[in-house]
């Protein structure tokens, strides 16, 4: 099983935060966006990968850290990591194209910009599944049309009138990708673009017009990560997942606590300094980072960070930032001094 990971945008909606770092290189709870949905992937797999293809954007951007940071994600799971470059945002088709070698064989397609809970066993005798949830708005949302077997034949962008409550959210598996590669190239030959752009979506009915069988692999839980406010809410809900499994150390035995406390679920990094403070719940604090003489809630706080004299709700703050006032639910980007 191949894993393959488009992940070539800016990440505009989520700036400031995503100006110096990709958006999938977020941490969320703790760990970047990408790392969570691959793993959470591999687990609902349950079958070794031998292969994640990354497929990222300009060099200047994704750099030789980013690289690294993959290539140690792919290590941990068993797999090699293959790297290419989408160099022009040409659509969520073009994208999967630029992994063009990497496309044969049965294979998980993910866009990094979402993360799930799910346990389902994967139908790998169909030829493909498409990972929906559940909706009460459809209109906002590319939902699916389910046939009386209850498999996929039609994808279609914000209806109107009701058509499923099933809605796409970017995560798709392959029996044999490379029939798909077929199809999107007829797509990039013929040049047929919505929107300016090559999408997958072509390339997927014109499988459903040749007979290929599709089904739905229902998540329990989709996640955004578009902007601050998601991005936070997402954040939340993710600690209280991990508080009750119990399978990951949330808060570093290097902390050090000086007249603090800590409620419970947050994420507290190796090496952070509490004093007079009290966090939480649903607050994620980065590695290195100093708060003092603050209240922080619902919040997310990079590496590196200082915080002093804050009453903090709904923030999210960057890595190397130091800032001391008086504002509640504010977005402060890497680099940057508020005192």
């Amino acid at each position: 099983m191949k894993i393959i990971v488009p992940m070539a945008g800016r990440g505009s909606r989520l700036r400031p935060h995503s100006l110096t770092v990709p958006k999938p290189l977020i941490p969320v709870a703790g760990q970047p966006i990408v790392h969570r949905l691959v793993k959470d992937i591999a687990k609902v797999l349950n079958q070794p990968i031998e292969e994640i293809a990354f497929v990222l954007g300009d060099p200047a951007w994704f750099g030789d850290d980013v690289v690294s940071s993959l290539e140690d994600l792919a290590k941990s799971l068993g797999a090699k990591a293959s790297i290419y470059r989408q160099d022009q945002p040409l659509g969520t088709g073009h994208a999967i194209m630029c992994a063009k070698p990497s496309l044969s064989g049965p294979a998980v397609i993910a866009y990094a910009d979402t993360l799930i809970k799910a346990e389902f066993d994967l139908d790998s005798t169909v030829d493909s599944v498409i990972w929906t949830k559940k909706v009460e708005n459809p209109e906002a949302y590319g939902v699916v049309k389910l046939n009386e077997n209850q498999e996929i034949v039609e994808l279609v962008e914000k209806p109107e009138a009701f058509v499923s409550d099933q809605a796409v959210i970017g995560i798709y598996y392959f029996k044999d990708v490379a029939v798909l590669k077929g199809k999107l190239q007829e797509i990039l030959d013929e040049n047929i673009m919505n929107g300016g752009e090559y999408q997958i979506n072509d390339g997927i009915k014109r499988m459903m017009a040749e007979g290929k069988v599709f089904k739905t692999g229902t998540v329990d839980e989709w996640m955004d990560c578009g902007n601050k406010a998601i991005t936070i809410e997402t954040n939340q809900r993710m600690l209280g997942f991990l508080k009750t499994d119990a399978k990951e150390q949330l808060v570093a035995d290097s902390v050090k606590l000086d007249n603090s406390k800590i409620i419970e679920p947050c994420f507290i990094g190796e090496n952070v300094i509490l004093k007079d403070t009290t966090i939480g719940p649903y607050v994620s604090i980065g590695d290195n980072s100093v708060v003092e003489n603050s209240i922080v809630k619902n919040s997310l706080i990079q590496t590196s960070t200082t915080i002093k004299n804050a009453n903090l709700d709904n923030a999210m703050i960057g890595n190397h930032v130091k800032y001391d006032g008086k504002f509640t639910s504010i977005s402060i980007g890497d680099y940057s001094v508020l005192e």
